[in-house]
């Protein structure tokens, strides 16, 4: 008779946190922490999904059913902790929800009520690379504050091209400042090579990396309000045109307790969501990359599955 003895091994993934300070302006800046071997890649058994349990001790309801993404990420907003996680090392394009590090290069920089005059160049950009608009119009003269609104609901690939222009300044200098603040986060495995996640060169990132980033950006009070808004009407006055933009977070108004935060697509990235939620004085933050190819939906559902899990 021979007897086999088979070892189990709990794998934990820890996310450390970094607050903004606030320095003597009150703008936040980013206080850089200790290296964690969070960074590293999670080896996975082969055959495996590559998905990581929940707590000890959770039983048959230690993962969310018929999730489809293939990375996901959700942890506890207060504590960090991870609750549950799919591949959350795997570095992959990203889409729109690059605009969440362009704006929050934008909102450590301050000056939210500076004007920006909107160039051909900008409309330019984001047409030649097939990107999703604000529908901004050349000539329109627009502060920092609104622009945030036309980046982040519409996911406006025009605006970010202004907001890179402006606080570069050129594309160039903002991609390198994307940058250096995604090292100074600890976001490990993320490279930025375009301010709006566009291809051919989109960058790429991990859905450990990006709920960190999102539980970041959301401390800055003008970010949170932007994200959870269903729709934002700018009127028409002597600067600008009218303008009406919506979120393109389907769960706003839909699930209950959605505050944010942002959806994300190319062809490459799949159908993806950074997302929020805050239930009984709790908030959860997640991901999920690429539920699909071919159904907008599919994310949406995904968002809502790993969501419901966590809150139960």
């Amino acid at each position: 008779m021979r007897i086999t003895f088979v070892t189990a091994v709990a794998l934990t993934c820890v996310i450390t946190l970094v607050s903004p300070v606030s320095n003597a302006s009150g703008a936040p800046r980013v206080r850089a922490p200790a290296p964690a071997s969070v960074g590293q890649p999670v080896a996975t058994p082969a055959g495996t999904t590559g998905a990581l349990p929940g707590p000890a001790g959770a039983g048959a309801a230690s993962a969310p059913k018929a999730v489809q993404a293939r990375s996901a990420y959700l942890t506890d907003g207060r504590t960090g902790r991870t609750l549950w996680a799919r591949r959350p090392h795997d570095r992959r394009a990203i889409g729109s929800i690059t605009k969440v590090m362009t704006a929050v290069v934008v909102l450590r920089s301050g000056s939210l009520d500076r004007t920006i005059t909107i160039r051909p160049r900008h409309l330019a950009y984001a047409a030649r690379r097939n990107g999703s608009t604000a529908r901004l119009r050349a000539g329109d003269r627009l502060t920092t504050r609104e622009l945030l609104n036309a980046l982040l609901l519409p996911s406006g690939c025009d605006a970010a091209a202004a907001l890179a222009d402006t606080y570069g300044p050129g594309p160039s200098r903002f991609v390198r400042k994307m940058n250096a603040t995604a090292r100074a986060l600890g976001l490990t495995r993320t490279r930025y090579d375009d301010p709006a996640g566009l291809p051919p060169t989109p960058g790429h990132s991990t859905a450990r990396d990006q709920v960190k980033l999102g539980r970041y950006a959301m401390r800055f009070s003008a970010f949170r309000q932007v994200v959870r808004r269903k729709q934002h009407m700018l009127p028409a006055d002597h600067r600008h045109q009218r303008y009406v933009w919506h979120s393109t977070n389907q769960l706003l108004g839909t699930y209950p307790g959605m505050i944010g935060i942002k959806s994300g697509y190319t062809s490459a990235a799949g159908y993806s969501l950074l997302f929020a939620a805050r239930r009984k004085g709790r908030t959860l933050f997640g991901i999920v990359l690429d539920s699909s190819r071919t159904q907008r939906q599919a994310r949406f559902s995904d968002a809502a599955r790993v969501l419901d899990w966590g809150f139960r």
